[in-house]
């Protein structure tokens, strides 16, 4: 199994899924639309969320969380997009995810406490590159 701790440049899928192994793996790829079981993402409160990008000076994005494997890909929204586990660990998750039609990415999510997150994501969205890094905190319930 691949494992990261943090990244900075983008792995492009080919490489990623060349490390896939072929059954029976550790690393597990997931249905599409269907996130596979993360332990990091079981702890995390559902409701509003608040993501403050890192380095920027705009208001918080504020995001509802039905299920806490939306914040996975935080770029593609609710999109259908098949995943597959690079690291899963009790506080931390990495996944590189594909949308059809509407790009790919790669995020980690380190969970500090169900209420508390630090998210990394990096790919392509709208044909068009991204990097960003968010503080998350829970902010209530969903209006």
């Amino acid at each position: 199994m691949m494992r990261a701790t943090r990244f900075r440049h983008f792995v492009p899928a080919a490489a990623i899924l060349a490390t896939a192994p072929l059954a029976g793996g550790a690393a597990s790829a997931g249905q599409a639309g269907r996130a596979p079981d993360l332990p990091a993402l079981r702890t995390i409160e559902r409701g509003l969320w608040e993501l403050r990008e890192r380095g920027a000076s705009a208001a918080p994005r504020k995001v509802c969380v039905a299920d806490p494997a939306m914040l996975m890909q935080v770029q593609h929204g609710a999109g259908v997009c098949s995943r597959f586990v690079i690291d899963s660990q009790p506080n931390r998750a990495t996944v590189h995810y594909t949308c059809p039609g509407a790009g790919h990415g790669r995020t980690t999510i380190r969970v500090e406490t169900g209420r508390v997150l630090q998210i990394e994501s990096q790919g392509i969205a709208n044909n068009a590159p991204f990097n960003v890094s968010y503080e998350a905190r829970h902010a209530g319930a969903c209006r």
